[in-house]
């Protein structure tokens, strides 16, 4: 399995910074890959989603399931069709705030997004590519974009649930190992 593990700092109490992260449909209103987010379900365990992504020519639909829920600390979830794939947020309170925290922050806590996925489950079966088109070269082309979109992502997440703008930095403490 391959794992990939990001975090941020958010200066809201735990209990806020959770409720917005289970209010995933919203998630569609910062990226311009996630075109849609259908939910059925409170957010609860067994919830599911269908998240669909478009770039390029190409377009996806995620199924996910919420597999279990700890508020205000913890949502875990897997990928229920064609990628093996499962993941969590987890929402840890600051013991003290940092140097740099707003001067208004009154609460803070580190927010992390773990996903493990084994690559061997993505496959070019799961995405309808172009003729003459590899996955390698899309992932090779997509990687990037990828990465650029998490950073605006996150920004535009930090920033509306604060309620204002900031310089937001994303620790990453695991990738995936280069192919």
């Amino acid at each position: 399995m391959e794992k990939i593990l990001v975090s941020t700092d958010v200066y809201l109490p735990a209990d806020e910074v959770y409720e917005f992260l289970v209010d995933f449909p919203r998630y569609a209103n910062y990226s311009k890959l996630l075109r849609g987010v259908r939910q059925n379900g409170d957010g609860s365990p067994g919830t599911t989603y269908s998240l669909e992504f478009a770039w390029w020519k190409l377009t996806y639909t995620a199924h996910t399931e919420v597999t279990s829920v700890d508020p205000p600390e913890r949502i875990d979830w897997r990928v229920t069709r064609e990628v093996d794939a499962e993941g969590h947020w987890r929402v840890e309170p600051l013991d003290s705030l940092p140097a740099d925290a707003p001067a208004d922050a009154e609460a803070g806590v580190r927010v992390y997004l773990n996903v493990e996925y084994d690559p061997d489950s993505v496959h070019s079966g799961v995405v309808d590519l172009p003729r003459l088109v590899s996955l390698d070269w899309v992932i090779n082309k997509l990687t990037p974009v990828l990465e650029r979109e998490a950073e605006r992502i996150v920004d535009r997440i930090v920033a509306d649930i604060e309620g204002r703008r900031r310089p937001v930095d994303v620790e990453i403490h695991a990738r995936p190992s280069d192919p």
